[in-house]
């Protein structure tokens, strides 16, 4: 790769991570995309990877995020904690940007439970007079297919939770990571509370 095509990926990966940061956009391509858009590039140039938007993010946040954001990952922690302890039946572990570190105002608490009915979330939900919606999403899985992964979101203490139900199959597995196409990394409640129990990184 040429030096100057390494300068524009780095400046549509800072444009995107700022896009991301300041208008609460959840989609690395989407935000690729606008950044070039913004830079005056084609869209059908090399895009950076999701890796270097991530990491761009978290320069962003560490310049430009400080406390502020510290205080919100802390408090989205301590929310997404207090959702596991409900949802313990279902063995429930945290996942994605609150667990990595990048989430902000604009980031759904994201966990994943495990049921072998997958009805057993909703009745349970139901049994206890919560309101929720139901959603799905498509992903692509390991082996290049895609999946389509069923989605119960909650309203707690102001907070969005999503559940992302882990059935049959899909729960011997994490899903690929959008960052880096591994396994999502997961954290039980009890990781979550000695993670709480340190300073915010």
């Amino acid at each position: 790769m040429s030096r100057r095509n390494n300068r524009v990926r780095q400046e549509v990966a800072a444009e995107a991570a700022r896009i991301m940061a300041t208008e609460g956009q959840r989609s690395y391509f989407a935000a690729k995309q606008k950044a070039a858009g913004h830079l005056g590039l084609s869209s059908r140039m090399s895009l950076p990877s999701n890796a270097e938007v991530e990491q761009a993010l978290r320069e962003w946040q560490s310049l430009y995020g400080g406390e502020e954001h510290a205080a919100v990952l802390e408090e989205l922690r301590r929310g997404a904690l207090s959702a596991m302890r409900f949802l313990a039946p279902f063995r429930p572990r945290l996942v994605g940007p609150v667990l990595e570190g990048t989430a902000d105002e604009f980031s759904r608490i994201s966990l994943h439970v495990f049921a072998d009915d997958p009805d057993a979330i909703v009745h349970f939900l139901l049994d206890r007079g919560l309101p929720f919606e139901q959603e799905s999403r498509r992903i692509r899985w390991h082996d290049g297919g895609f999946r389509d992964l069923e989605i119960v979101v909650i309203e707690a203490g102001g907070q969005t939770v999503e559940l992302l139900l882990m059935i049959g199959r899909e729960a011997l597995q994490a899903p690929p990571s959008p960052i880096d196409g591994r396994a999502q990394k997961r954290m039980s409640t009890g990781e979550l509370e000695k993670l709480l129990a340190e300073p915010v990184s």
